[in-house]
């Protein structure tokens, strides 16, 4: 009885914790009250990348919709339940969980409580689940527009790419990709291909690893560096800022407007458009059209920014043909792997 008498407190505490953490004032169970709480992955959800894209499509919706938002920044994957339990047991309507690492937690929170509709970003959906869309993109295709644009910028034909961990399939896509379409500029062109070994923990909070891997793979000669890894691609970026003459590619979202550390550097990024893929699926939620399975968001690449006047027709005419190509599928991963 003692024990469950401490856990009911804990539970109290903690989410009264939570209320004051958030500054929470809105009664979520209030009929007419629309409520939508994001989850980050282990990470700030002010990342500049791939929490923060999602965060910034909860924020347009509680904008534009006039509902309320709010967010937990997940500190340990462990904790991953319980973050996604505090807002489903304060009535929130929509349950936003950011990254494959949560993939899981949102099946079983979303099993538990039916009547939550949970967008899980980055989380394929192999079975489906009436109350859970799964947010995902074609990593590959972007990774290919990024390494195409890299295949046309190197000079020394060595190229590399600084990731967060391997065991999130996404971030493989998009190595796999960017190595793809370099090779697809020209067969000769080598690329440095290196995954953060700290696996969910910190493959993608540890900016002071990118920064080192970034300034390896330079010292050996590459002179474009593609950085997908959250904060660890982030030290990657404004590391080959030091260097002149080279060129860096961000990830996620247009990170000209989030790493301004790395413009000297940052030609593009290979955008995921998750703010406006996790806007949609919030507005559908609260149409009362939301849907089930795989929601496939578009990709694409950022504009140049101060590059642009650098970078040739010739350059721009190709990559929008190849977009065009991979959009109609005449590039597929099947041609390469």
């Amino acid at each position: 009885m003692y024990k469950k008498l401490f856990f009911a407190v804990v539970l109290t505490l903690a989410i009264a914790l939570f209320i004051a953490a958030c500054g929470q004032k809105v009664d979520c169970t209030e009929e007419g009250v629309f409520c939508v709480g994001l989850v980050t992955d282990v990470g700030e959800v002010d990342d500049k990348s791939f929490n923060q894209s999602a965060w910034e499509g909860v924020k347009q919706a509680g904008d534009e919709l006039d509902i309320h938002v709010e967010f937990i920044e997940t500190k340990d994957a462990k904790d991953y339940a319980t973050n996604i339990a505090l807002f489903a047991d304060n009535g929130y309507d929509v349950i936003v969980t950011v990254g494959f690492g949560l993939g899981d937690a949102t099946i079983e929170a979303a099993e538990k409580y039916p009547n939550v509709n949970f967008i899980g970003v980055d989380q394929f959906q192999g079975a489906v689940t009436p109350n859970v869309a799964g947010l995902i993109f074609a990593e590959w295709k972007a990774g290919f527009e990024a390494g195409a644009l890299a295949g046309m910028l190197t000079e020394s034909k060595l190229l590399a790419g600084v990731y967060g961990t391997d065991l999130v399939p996404p971030v493989v896509a998009f190595a796999e990709g960017f190595e793809d379409g370099a090779k697809y500029i020209d067969p000769s062109i080598r690329v440095i291909t290196t995954y953060h070994p700290g696996g969910f923990a910190t493959g993608f909070t540890d900016p002071e690893w990118g920064a080192a891997t970034a300034k390896q793979a330079i010292e050996q000669g590459a002179d474009v560096i593609f950085a997908a890894g959250g904060k660890t691609g982030n030290g990657g970026l404004i590391e080959t800022a030091n260097y002149d003459g080279l060129y860096c590619i961000g990830v996620d979202t247009d990170q000209w407007l989030t790493v301004p550390e790395a413009h000297s550097c940052l030609v593009s990024s290979s955008m995921k458009l998750i703010t406006p893929g996790v806007f949609d699926l919030i507005k559908l939620a609260f149409e009362g059209s939301f849907p089930s399975g795989n929601f496939v968001g578009a990709v694409g690449l950022a504009p140049f920014h101060d590059f642009d006047s650098q970078m040739a027709q010739e350059i721009k005419d190709r990559l929008a043909q190849i977009d065009a190509d991979l959009q109609a599928d005449k590039i597929q991963y099947s041609d390469f792997r």
